[in-house]
């Protein structure tokens, strides 16, 4: 019984970790200027750049450490790097050949060994701080490597990898639509390469993973066919050409993958658990949160019967079935509930302002609502919401939805 609870809340608490792991701008508008930065090269670490230092120097060597590995990262994960607003890597996919991965696996722990050895005991408090989240997103990683090992059991990361290196050309107009396209025809002609080698790696492939994969490689079509192509604007006769013909080739050797791991289902073990001394690890290093398994296990058993014991506490028992037809309004069609949803903002501006709850600051930009791409439904069946990446220059945030159903429930 505990191994499926733990299962279920491996899966959502990683949400809590977002304002963990993320890297968040000083402001909305850093400078990436400097290219420099990024190198194609692992960068090395010094085994004693900690050593005989003050507090201030130390923390300093920190940030410089820091600053190496996100710019390395950036260069080793182009599709990350564009949908996080940094455009200088968009004609490549990330390399998942064995050995890439495995570089990429050693210089992660190297870096974290040096980093956990550090003394911090005198450093100033904010500086300890830096060193605790950066530990913290160094040790999320390395978690993956050491434990999940998703380039071996999660076929979803391939095609993620597809899905995401088309729609972070296409979410902003950080560019002309002839650049962005050109990006894309890169990107497409890789794809094939990309999945055989997933293929490959997946040795150890679990069938829930495998099985959201393939409605995702499968449901890919209207990304490509239709949304991809408002970018073929410009486009010389050849260039045309080469985005129409690698296009092609991407989707077949999508489906061939979807194909491939349908054949293979019947011998993938359905799921695989972290287990419980695995899951600890994880919400105390990576999570950085004061409990344990048994305590989130109690904690959500808790706030089941609590929210039970609200909804009991009800004038009507209805009013706990989100029946839309309560709604003054129900929008006729996608259109119009997408402009109705999007109007709330204003109205929630409104509300903060007016009761003085929290100061909105000024680089805050619009949040837009949008379908949600049909690539997306499978691991993101509710839609998501996707925030200005830390490199955005464009402030804008979106919330990406499924298709309006006006008898849902969900909205």
């Amino acid at each position: 019984m505990r191994r499926i609870s733990l299962s279920v809340f491996a899966s959502a608490l990683p949400l809590i970790a977002l304002t963990i792991v993320a890297q968040s701008p000083p402001g909305r508008n850093p400078d990436v200027s400097n290219k420099a930065l990024i190198t194609k090269s692992t960068p090395s670490i010094n085994t004693n750049a900690f050593k005989n230092q003050t507090a201030d120097a130390a923390a300093g060597a920190l940030h410089k450490m820091a600053d190496d590995y996100y710019a390395w990262r950036n260069e080793n994960y182009p599709v990350r790097s564009s949908d996080a607003g940094l455009h200088t890597c968009d004609d490549r996919l990330t390399d998942y050949s064995p050995a890439k991965i495995a570089e990429r696996a050693q210089h992660v722990r190297s870096l974290l060994d040096k980093v956990r050895a550090m003394k911090t005991d005198n450093w100033p408090k904010d500086a300890r701080i830096d060193w605790i989240l950066f530990r913290s997103q160094l040790e999320n990683v390395d978690f993956g490597n050491r434990v999940l090992k998703f380039e071996r059991t999660n076929p979803q990361i391939y095609t993620g990898e597809c899905t995401n290196a088309i729609f972070s050309l296409l979410k902003k107009d950080y560019d002309t639509p002839r650049k962005r396209a050109l990006a894309a025809t890169a990107r497409l002609k890789q794809m094939p390469a990309l999945l055989k080698q997933g293929v490959s790696n997946l040795q150890s492939p679990v069938k829930l993973y495998a099985q959201l994969a393939i409605q995702s490689a499968r449901s890919i079509d209207p990304l490509l066919n239709k949304s991809l192509m408002a970018l073929d604007v410009d486009l010389a006769p050849n260039e045309h050409d080469d985005l129409i013909k690698a296009r092609d080739a991407a989707l077949a050797a999508l489906h061939s993958y979807a194909d491939e791991l349908e054949k293979r289902l019947p011998q993938m073990v359905d799921f695989s658990p972290m287990g419980e001394a695995n899951y600890n690890y994880y919400l105390k290093h990576v999570l950085l949160l004061p409990l344990n398994a048994s305590e989130v296990e109690m904690i959500g058993r808790a706030e089941l019967a609590r929210y039970r014991a609200l909804e009991a506490l009800l004038p009507d028992p209805k009013l706990a079935d989100p029946n839309p037809k309560r709604a003054a309004h129900v929008p006729p069609d996608q259109e119009s509930f997408l402009k109705a949803y999007e109007s709330r903002e204003a109205e929630m501006i409104s509300f903060l302002k007016e009761h003085n709850l929290v100061t909105l600051p000024d680089y805050l930009g619009p949040f837009q609502i949008r379908q949600l791409p049909d690539a997306f439904k499978p691991t993101s069946p509710g839609g998501f919401m996707n925030p200005p990446g830390v490199y955005d220059k464009d402030p804008t945030g979106f919330f990406f939805i499924p298709t309006y159903n006006p008898e849902s429930k969900n909205f």
